[in-house]
């Protein structure tokens, strides 16, 4: 009888994966885990299964990250990644495999965004999204497999394609290519149709919320109220990620607007950038090279233009940074950041070590600090920049 060779030993057995999909696409639960840059395109994703046939109330999102989420389902699944927003993916990947009993989903779906939509596409040289975030998919699903395919395990197919969603026009085939062995029957047509269908979707979600911004912006200019603006990622509106420290300083009775959904109205930018086109510093309203000439990344050429907005907007008195630990695309903008919005005189506070515990003492006391020098001096900032702004404003 031959010795079995060591290689042998520890060779692990293939998994069967998990069955066939036999029901009809608006019989099958997705599961999306709410991570990363899920939480500004979402609502494509929505659109998009919508389109194939998908039921919109089958579609299941995890829950906001959690210790408890992370301990309870993330458990023994860590990947090594200094990243912080990027582990938290086991604890929601955990999560939406345990709902065995109650809405058991068929698909994982997480999607590898390589590009983000971005209302500087276009004046920007690209709108990458962070390798890390991008690669976050396959670098979570290794926890999953190490010692069993806990997917096949569950019945669940886990799929991750890859999506330039800051190139509309390759996206249709990217889709197709990562989803045709998943989804019986699906054809490239059917996909293109299925993502015409997410842009006008997302697209129709971010408009709102950009015109919400501009009437907050509005009602503060009728009654010079101050309004704070969040220079952030998008995923730092996950109370788990960004410790809910907007909703903190709202409570204050200060509105709140978001780097992401900016109002960016023809009018109202004519109005703020108008003198830069005209001096020759930037070539459009939403050019960022005055101040950032390597722009390649979506989220930091989205805050780096935030703080020139913030600059020129009479009514936003005070800035407030949010960044993880030791974010290595945030590094490089901090000091730019805070000098683009404290020379026009704005106030400007900075969270740049956000990680998995909240210090609430901590927070709460800065919390304070800012509605204290809001309540203080947010009038005279209002005064001065109104004094140094062009007039004929669109919001008044």
């Amino acid at each position: 009888m031959p010795t079995q060779t060591l290689l042998r030993w520890f060779e692990k057995t293939p998994s069967a994966g998990p069955k066939p999909l036999l029901k009809k696409r608006s019989e099958l639960r997705v599961g999306i885990p709410r991570v990363l840059n899920l939480w500004s395109t979402h609502q494509f994703w929505i659109g998009f299964l919508d389109a194939l046939g998908f039921d919109a109330k089958r579609i299941e999102f995890s829950s906001d990250s959690s210790e408890d989420q992370a301990r309870e389902f993330g458990k023994g699944r860590g990947t090594v990644d200094c990243c912080y927003p990027v582990k938290c993916n086991s604890g929601h990947y955990g999560e939406l495999l345990a709902r065995d009993k109650h809405h058991k989903i068929d698909i994982l779906l997480s999607p590898m965004v390589y590009s983000l939509p971005s209302y500087l596409n276009g004046h920007v040289m690209q709108s990458l999204a962070c390798p890390r975030v991008m690669a976050a998919p396959e670098n979570i699903k290794a926890g999953f497999l190490k010692e069993k395919d806990v997917f096949a395990e569950h019945g669940v197919r886990f799929i991750a394609p890859m999506a330039s969603l800051g190139d509309a026009p390759i996206v249709p085939k990217q889709l197709f290519e990562g989803l045709r062995d998943h989804i019986p029957g699906l054809t490239l047509e059917e996909t293109r149709r299925a993502t015409e269908a997410g842009f006008k979707a997302l697209h129709s979600y971010s408009k709102d919320l950009r015109d919400r911004a501009r009437a907050v912006l509005a009602e503060c200019a009728r009654h010079d109220k101050p309004a704070l603006l969040v220079l952030a990622r998008p995923y730092h509106m996950d109370p788990g990620i960004g410790h809910e420290i907007e909703v903190d300083l709202q409570a204050y009775g200060y509105p709140v607007v978001w780097t992401q959904y900016l109002p960016t109205d023809a009018d109202l930018l004519d109005w703020m950038f108008e003198s830069d086109v005209a001096a020759g510093h930037v070539k459009s309203p939403l050019d960022i090279a005055d101040v950032w000439p390597s722009s390649y990344s979506a989220n930091t050429n989205e805050i780096l233009w935030a703080a020139k907005f913030a600059a020129r907007m009479p009514w936003i008195a005070c800035v407030v940074r949010l960044s993880s630990y030791e974010c290595g695309m945030d590094q490089p903008t901090y000091t730019p950041v805070q000098q683009i919005v404290e020379r026009s005189g704005t106030l400007f506070f900075s969270f740049q070590d956000l990680d998995s515990t909240k210090p609430a003492g901590s927070v709460k006391i800065r919390v304070e600090t800012i509605a204290h020098y809001l309540k203080k001096y947010s009038a005279s900032i209002i005064e001065k920049k109104k004094a140094a702004a062009p007039s004929g404003c669109p919001l008044l």
